[in-house]
């Protein structure tokens, strides 16, 4: 007999729930009109779509300028302050759905920039990922994006004092190869600043614990989240036998062939009704 067993403690961070629920409570209070959200309010076509049929509507920068005035809300990714002047000068208004999290994260990185102008500041991230546009653009875009350490002796300068900060859903475990490496390529010191989200993390070691316990594995996430391909692969390393899926339609009835025992997890994009649909799936095709 199959078992299917959700992990508890997989499913959206705080910032995604801030989100949806800034979302959720604009839309219900006011039903007659739209709520504008300035790029995928998270890496999850699913959820994105249920949002979508409640009046939640994706626009890209490009759109403020076009629109009347409506409101506009910023995801949980973050903003540089450059949008933040665009929409306000063209009328519109702002609901701020930034993570605390990255919003704490942005305010460190300005304020880093003002009160230390002869240092480089480098951000280990994603280059063009929101976040990472919104963190560069606390320092009028001069800050240094590297995404490992093979492109440090190609955009550090070495005898530059270097305020090192991290993408908040980056591997703790390459933040620390590239803290290392700036240490020894840098003569005029490293300050680093370990930013990194602790709820994504502690999530690695968590779904590391989890698939251990499962002879298969389903992780669900939106294939463009960064968060959701890192936590994915920390899974995989624990146990081979890790599919990943964006939503029931890709399962294959072939994984659940043996008496076995299923795990099912998720990215913190990845919502809860997702993977409780995701385990009824399975459980009706194989009963």
């Amino acid at each position: 007999m199959i078992r299917v067993t959700i992990d508890p403690l997989s499913g959206f961070c705080f910032g995604i729930v801030t989100a949806v629920d800034r979302a959720e409570k604009f839309l219900a209070e006011n039903p007659n009109e739209k709520l504008f959200c300035l790029g995928s309010i998270m890496h999850n076509a699913e959820e994105v779509r249920r949002l979508e049929k409640k009046g939640m509507v994706t626009i890209t920068h490009q759109d403020i300028a076009q629109m009347k005035p409506a409101h506009i809300m910023i995801r949980a990714h973050g903003e540089p302050p450059s949008t933040y002047k665009l929409i306000e000068k063209h009328g519109h208004q702002l609901i701020d759905a930034t993570c605390p999290v990255v919003l704490k994260l942005q305010h460190r990185i300005k304020q880093s920039f003002i009160e230390n102008p002869n240092s480089q500041i480098v951000i280990f991230g994603k280059k063009g990922h929101a976040e990472v546009i919104g963190l560069q653009g606390q320092t009028n875009n001069t800050a240094i994006v590297i995404s490992d350490t093979t492109e440090i002796q190609q955009l550090i300068e070495p005898l530059k004092p270097i305020i090192l900060f991290s993408q908040t859903t980056m591997p703790q475990d390459k933040f620390k190869d590239v803290s290392k490496a700036l240490k020894s390529f840098c003569k005029a010191g490293v300050e680093v600043n370990d930013s990194i989200c602790k709820r994504v993390s502690n999530r690695e070691r968590e779904l590391r614990e989890f698939v251990e316990k499962h002879d298969i594995v389903i992780f669900i996430s939106g294939k463009d989240s960064s968060n959701g391909n890192l936590l994915y692969k920390a899974c995989l390393q624990n146990n081979p036998n890790t599919h990943f899926v964006s939503s029931a339609n890709e399962l294959k009835m072939e994984w659940f062939l043996n008496n076995i025992s299923v795990g099912i997890c998720g990215a913190t994009s990845t919502p809860r009704w997702l993977m409780e649909k995701v385990a009824v799936e399975i459980q009706n095709c194989l009963s």
